[in-house]
């Protein structure tokens, strides 16, 4: 199993420690921390780089905020 947990560090107390504990009770775990905002401006500087995708990522926020070749997608299909 492969959960990721988004939360804020003042939210952690002994209640989410016994969650984990109860979702990977007996199971050797790997626990890693980091920040958040560093992973989003790694992300997104990583896609930008590229000329082409720039291009591309820039056109598609364009056509969102236009409402235009937006596709739909009905989720019972995915399942």
């Amino acid at each position: 199993m492969y959960t990721i947990y988004r939360i804020n560090a003042n939210e952690l107390d002994n209640r989410f420690l016994k969650a984990l504990k109860a979702m990977f009770k007996n199971k050797e775990i790997e626990i890693a921390v980091c920040d958040v905002t560093e992973i989003e401006e790694d992300e997104t500087a990583y896609l930008l780089k590229s000329p082409a995708n720039r291009e591309r990522l820039l056109k598609s926020i364009e056509n969102v905020s236009h409402n235009r070749n937006l596709v739909t997608v009905n989720l019972d299909d995915l399942q």
